[in-house]
Formats: C-alpha cells, sequence, structure tokens
C-alpha cells in the first residue's frame, strides 16, 4: 500500500495556547492556523505553520466568526492577519476554511459551530501569512478570460437594454444566477481537479464568470469566448464532482454553468 506524507515544513504543529475569557460564562475557543515566513528555525528555514488557540469571551464580540477574529486581533493578539472588508457576505474578502468548509467568515456564525473553531486558509494555495492565501495565479486567470463586455458594433446612443428573460440568465429568476459571484475563490479551492491541475484547469469560479459573459445577450464575443477555453484541461478537467456548488456561500452553482459552456460547445461543432 502506498504511503503518503506531508512536506517537513507543511506539517502543522502545536502552538500557543491564550484564554482570554476572564472567567466569562459564555466562551469559545477558536484554533487559529498561523505561519510567518519572516519566522525561520535553527536552520534558518521558514517555521513550519502552527495552531494558535484562543479562547474569548462571546460577550466581547458579535455572533459571526469574522467578529470573533476581529476581536482577537485587536485585543487579544495583534499579530494575527487575515483579509476582511464589507462585513456583508459582498466582497468575498474573508473567504477562508471554517470547521472543515469553505466559507465566509462574516456570514458564518459561530453558534453554527459545536465545540471549538478550526479556521484555517482556503486550502491548496501558498499562504501569504496565517490566514492571506496568495490569490495572484487566480487573479491571472480571471484577468485570461476578460471579464468586459465585448462588441464590434457602434456603441448606443443610450444603454444597452436586456429582456427580462435575458437578464434572468445573469442573475437568475432566484437570485442565485453567474453574476452573483463574488470571486471569492471558495468553490474552487473545494475542487480535488482544480487542486491538481490548477496551472492549466480554469476552476469552477473563472468558468462561472466566464459562462456570465458567455449568456450575456449584449456581449458579441461568444464565438471567441468559446474558442478560448477551447482545450483539454481549461474547461474539461472539471468531472463533475459538485465540491464547487456544495462550498459556495451564495448558493450559486458553478456546476451548472461549468455544464452549459459544455453544451455550448458541442451545439457549435
Amino acid at each position: 500500500m502506498a504511503e503518503f506524507t506531508l512536506p517537513k515544513n507543511s506539517k502543522i504543529k502545536k502552538g500557543k495556547k491564550v484564554n482570554a475569557a476572564d472567567g466569562a460564562k459564555r466562551t469559545k475557543t477558536f484554533k487559529v492556523y498561523r505561519y510567518d515566513p519572516d519566522l525561520k528555525n535553527e536552520k534558518g528555514e521558514p517555521e513550519n505553520p502552527r495552531l494558535d488557540e484562543y479562547t474569548i469571551d462571546l460577550d466581547k464580540c458579535g455572533p459571526m466568526v469574522l467578529d470573533a477574529l476581529i476581536h482577537i486581533k485587536n485585543d487579544v493578539d495583534s499579530t494575527l492577519t487575515f483579509r476582511r472588508s464589507c462585513r456583508e457576505g459582498i466582497c468575498g474578502s474573508c473567504a477562508m476554511n471554517i470547521d472543515g468548509r469553505n466559507t465566509l467568515a462574516c456570514t458564518k456564525a459561530i453558534g453554527e459551530v459545536s465545540g471549538a473553531v478550526k479556521i484555517t486558509p482556503l486550502p491548496h494555495m501558498p499562504v501569504v501569512k496565517d490566514l492571506v492565501p496568495d490569490l495572484n495565479h487566480v487573479y491571472a486567470q480571471y484577468a485570461a478570460i476578460e471579464p468586459w463586455m465585448k462588441t464590434d458594433s457602434a456603441p448606443p446612443t443610450k444603454e444597452r437594454l436586456q429582456s427580462a428573460d435575458d437578464a434572468n440568465l445573469l442573475n437568475g429568476e432566484d437570485g442565485h444566477g453567474p453574476a452573483g459571484c463574488i470571486l471569492c475563490f471558495c468553490c474552487s479551492t473545494s475542487c480535488p481537479s482544480y487542486w491538481w491541475n490548477a496551472e492549466r484547469f480554469m476552476g469552477p469560479a473563472i468558468l462561472l464568470q466566464a459562462y456570465r459573459w458567455i449568456v450575456d445577450s449584449r456581449d458579441e464575443a461568444t464565438g471567441e469566448r468559446l474558442d478560448q477555453l477551447e482545450d483539454p484541461f481549461r474547461l474539461y478537467r472539471c468531472h463533475t464532482i459538485m465540491n464547487c456548488t456544495n462550498a459556495c456561500p451564495k448558493g450559486l452553482n458553478p456546476a451548472k454553468a461549468i455544464a452549459e459552456i459544455k453544451k455550448l460547445m458541442v451545439a457549435r461543432k
């Protein structure tokens, strides 16, 4: 039987334990992934990542996991690093793995997690520091699909109009259409095909965005966009595992969008 082991410098070690609850009645422990590339061991190599444990008073923070992280950074350990912005589930900045699931810290309620809350960065991505993943590669893939309206006809004298049915292709009748994607990348980082083929497979987040422009009735570059995805890896490395749809914190369906692109590929041949 084959045996697999993690590289030595990727193994997570135990970190410090901090009790900041001060005898509070309502407490919760957060096990937070910590990694600082500037910290070196005796051999001059980067220190292994660790899990620090913080026990906090829940009456001193809001109800969401992001509220707890902000409380820890502001009042317990100012070295903790993570991304955040809107706190309303519309920017995607605070995407991370919470209790074993990719989601948004600002919309994940602390009360939904029984026991200690384990928080790690989005999986299978380089880590800049602590809970901050390196998104340069996925942003480069996003730029590659040219996510803007492309037209050859003369610009109209007023806005480009759409029918209600055409708008529904983007927004979805239930509001869960491809235009609702906030590029949090929870879906791509939950996809095994993307884990192993990220250099060539575009991943569910980018393909969902590509579909958004392909079905936009105002865009005039559908054929060109399909040509860009006609590749054994860019599109067809998707094996419909459905992790992406299961992981999306906005309730979108990247797997369906990818299937629709494949259907369009077949229809034009």
